[in-house]
């Protein structure tokens, strides 16, 4: 049996509640009765309403489920059966043209079309890799793909092939060249790179070229003359060419390239609904407890891998010399989002009343709470640098259920103090 501390009329599982006194509550000036008793408001004023919406989805269903069962075998008249969902509420009017305006929403949302990753937010190794995806080597992401061929002796095998190897190398200048053209002649050529007068200088086996579109240099790593890094930019996103002589690939290589290393994952969508099955209080707190070290940024899982014990952490910002001698700070982790769990489901975590409560609502609240540590920071790597947090909502039925997510996380930012229009909500 659940141990459960009392709380009004809440019934909390031992386990959530001290995490939220112990471990989520303290440093977001938000004390943890207080965090109950407004939970315990929301769900007195949102629990009959989420009830509604559930029931009015059954009915739907059921009068859906009807027809198809008297159409079993035969054609579906489809003006019939548009004619049916209209009349129960299913589609409905197209309404009139709206626009919607958000402000402090991050660049990675706003203005950069990149990769997205979702990954179940419970297991803390997976969250970490996808939250480091940000930057990723392109020599390997070939290497260990079918993007390369195995013909010509390129198999992948156990140990290093020089011939799959010759190949990555081969395509990776292809993307070069295709993306970072120079002004005359091949990064297939070059034989060193260097910054010189703000822009980039290209060492080729016959002279010396530069870049086609000198803004795409974007600054460097080392020094300027022999640099380490070569930051470059296409169409808002990052790569950078990675110079070093003593390591294995680049001792090889006539310019010393050890890699290209892209900006790949933009943002990551931590997932507490699909990808995750978190049935019970226990669980809930696995993955509450995951986001909560996301968002103060202290996150770490150690395993074993290879015979070796490994401990991963959140990656830290990148930092490179900017064109005009400034620092240059580059984000080193994906924007984090965070899907909550839909409208249907309850869990037994806290009980309000004696009856389980709405998932989602729990969700939002604690999810809340515990992103309030990254808005509250000063320095050092932050989530959103705009003050927002970004929530998935999925599976809502039409535009009430949107209008219901919408008045939840307006209670959110109330009870917790947030500033209006803090929470922004993905719709699905």
């Amino acid at each position: 049996m659940t141990d459960r501390i009392k709380k009004g009329g809440l019934e909390i599982a031992a386990e959530l509640h001290d995490l939220v006194a112990n471990e989520i509550a303290p440093g977001t000036g938000v004390e943890a009765d207080h965090f109950w008793t407004q939970m315990e408001n929301i769900l007195a004023d949102l629990v009959p309403r989420n009830e509604m919406l559930l029931t009015k989805r059954d009915q739907m269903q059921e009068v859906i489920d009807v027809f198809h069962m008297e159409k079993k075998g035969a054609k579906i008249d489809f003006q019939e059966y548009k004619e049916l969902l209209e009349e129960i509420g299913y589609l409905l009017p197209e309404g009139e043209d709206f626009k919607v305006g958000t402000a402090n929403v991050d660049e990675e949302i706003a203005h950069i079309a990149g990769p997205q990753l979702v990954v179940p937010v419970r297991n803390a190794r997976f969250a970490l890799n996808a939250a480091n995806a940000r930057w990723g080597s392109l020599y390997d992401a070939l290497y260990g793909t079918d993007m390369i061929s195995d013909e010509g002796g390129a198999e992948k095998g156990g140990a290093y092939n020089p011939k799959r190897g010759d190949k990555v190398i081969a395509w990776a200048r292809d993307f070069l060249d295709q993306y970072f053209p120079l002004a005359d002649g091949s990064h297939k050529d070059s034989t060193g790179y260097a910054i010189v007068d703000g822009k980039l200088v290209v060492r080729l086996k016959d002279g010396e070229s530069g870049l086609k579109d000198e803004s795409q240099l974007q600054g460097y790593r080392g020094d300027a003359g022999k640099p380490d890094g070569v930051l470059l930019k296409h169409n808002n996103l990052h790569a950078e060419i990675q110079i070093d002589d003593q390591h294995p690939i680049g001792a090889e290589d006539p310019a010393h390239v050890k890699d290209v290393l892209m900006e790949s994952a933009i943002t990551t969508i931590q997932d507490c609904e699909d990808s995750v099955a978190a049935v019970d209080a226990e669980e809930k707190v696995e993955v509450y407890r995951n986001w909560l070290g996301l968002m103060k940024g202290d996150l770490s899982e150690s395993f074993e891998k290879g015979g070796q014990r490994v401990t991963r952490d959140l990656n830290p910002d990148r930092e490179y010399t900017a064109l005009d001698g400034s620092t240059l700070t580059l984000q080193g982790r994906s924007l984090q989002l965070v899907r909550n769990v839909g409208h249907l489901m309850t869990n037994p975590a806290i009980l309000y009343n004696g009856e389980e409560i709405p998932e989602g609502i729990m969700d939002a609240m604690i999810t809340v709470l515990a992103a309030m540590h990254d808005l509250k920071k000063t320095e050092g790597p932050r989530n959103s640098r705009t003050g927002s947090v970004y929530i998935v909502k999925p599976k809502m039925h039409g535009p009430e259920e949107v209008a219901f997510a919408v008045e939840l996380f307006e209670r959110v930012e109330d009870a917790l103090g947030l500033p209006e229009n803090t929470l922004k909500i993905g719709i699905m």
